[in-house]
C-alpha cells in the first residue's frame, strides 16, 4: 500500500496546472500557517479515528534566495500500527514569487515498505533530478522531464490555493500535471460548483466542491469517487473530503487551524447544510 493517510490531504488541491502562464499572485497564504487534521476509516458499519495529518508553512533561504518551505506530516495512532503503520513527512521548496517548486523530499514509512526521495528541479532545462530509495534497496538516481507548469504534490497544493474558482462552471473539468514516484502524471478535476457544509471546528461553512481524478492503484479506486470541499474565501482552506478506497471508505476532518493570511469570509448562518460530517 503506498500514501495511505497522507495522500489524502494531498489530493485536497489537486486544482489547475494545465495553464500556458504558470505564474500567479499568491494572496492565500504566508509563513506560519498551520492546518491539522483527523483521519477517519470505515469498514463495514465501524468508523475509527485511525489517524492525523498537517501542513505547514515557513520562510526559509536556499542559495542565497529566499524561498518557501512546506512541510506535510501525516501518521497512524499507535494503537492501529498493527493493522497499517503510516509515518509520512513529504518537504518541499518553492519560489515565494512564481511557487514553482525548487526541491522535494520525501520519506514514508507505510506498513512494512519504505520509500525515500529527493528531487532537484531545474526549470531552465525543464528537468527534474531524482534519487530515489526503496526498503533496503541501492538508491537510484535518474532525471525526468517535465513541462514549465509541472509540480511535485506538495507544491501543487499552494499554487492551486491561489487560482480564480470564478473562471469556472460547474461540472468543468480542469488538467492537472505532477511528478511523483519518479513520474509525471497527467490528470484532471472536476469542478462541482459551491455548497454550505457543517464543519465541527468552523460551523457552517460556504465551500467549492470537486473531484479529483485518482490513478487507479493499491489503495484508491481509479476514476472520480473522492469528493473535497474547500472554504469559499481567499484562504482556499480545505475542510473535509471523503472517498472510498479498496477496502472501505476514508473521511479527512479540520480540526485546527492558525496563521491564515486572510480573514474567514466563507462562514455563513444557514442552517440547511450537506451532512457531511456524520461519522
Amino acid at each position: 500500500m503506498k500514501r495511505l493517510a497522507f495522500v489524502i490531504l494531498l489530493l485536497f488541491y489537486f486544482i489547475s496546472f494545465g495553464q500556458k502562464n504558470c505564474s500567479i499572485d499568491n494572496n492565500s497564504f504566508k509563513a506560519g500557517e498551520q492546518f491539522n487534521y483527523k483521519i477517519f476509516y470505515n469498514w463495514g458499519a465501524i468508523w475509527m479515528e485511525a489517524g492525523e495529518a498537517s501542513f505547514s508553512v515557513f520562510l526559509n533561504t536556499m542559495n542565497g534566495r529566499s524561498v518557501y518551505h512546506f512541510v506535510g506530516l501525516g501518521a497512524t495512532y499507535p494503537k492501529y500500527d498493527w493493522f497499517y503503520k503510516v509515518r509520512d513527512k513529504y518537504e518541499s521548496y518553492a519560489d515565494t514569487s512564481s511557487l514553482k517548486p525548487l526541491r522535494f523530499i520525501r520519506e514514508a514509512k507505510e506498513g512494512g515498505s519504505y520509500s525515500y526521495d529527493n528531487y532537484v528541479f531545474n526549470q531552465k532545462k525543464n528537468k527534474v533530478y531524482t534519487s530515489s530509495k526503496r526498503n533496503k534497496k541501492q538508491s537510484k538516481l535518474d532525471s525526468i522531464n517535465i513541462t514549465a507548469c509541472t509540480n511535485d504534490v506538495m507544491t501543487a497544493i499552494f499554487y492551486a490555493r491561489c487560482l480564480d474558482f470564478s473562471k469556472y462552471k460547474a461540472k468543468d473539468t480542469i488538467p492537472i500535471t505532477f511528478v511523483l514516484d519518479g513520474e509525471v502524471f497527467p490528470s484532471y478535476i472536476r469542478y462541482l460548483g459551491k455548497e454550505t457544509v457543517k464543519s465541527d471546528l468552523l460551523g457552517n461553512v460556504r465551500c467549492i466542491k470537486f473531484s479529483p481524478k485518482l490513478i487507479e492503484g493499491t489503495i484508491f479506486k481509479g476514476g472520480e469517487g473522492m469528493t473535497v470541499w474547500v472554504t469559499d474565501d481567499e484562504n482556499k482552506m480545505p475542510v473535509y473530503v471523503e472517498t472510498p478506497i479498496i477496502i472501505g471508505t476514508i473521511k479527512v476532518k479540520l480540526v485546527d487551524c492558525k496563521g491564515l493570511r486572510n480573514p474567514m469570509s466563507c462562514i455563513v448562518t444557514e442552517t440547511k447544510t450537506a451532512p457531511l460530517q456524520k461519522k
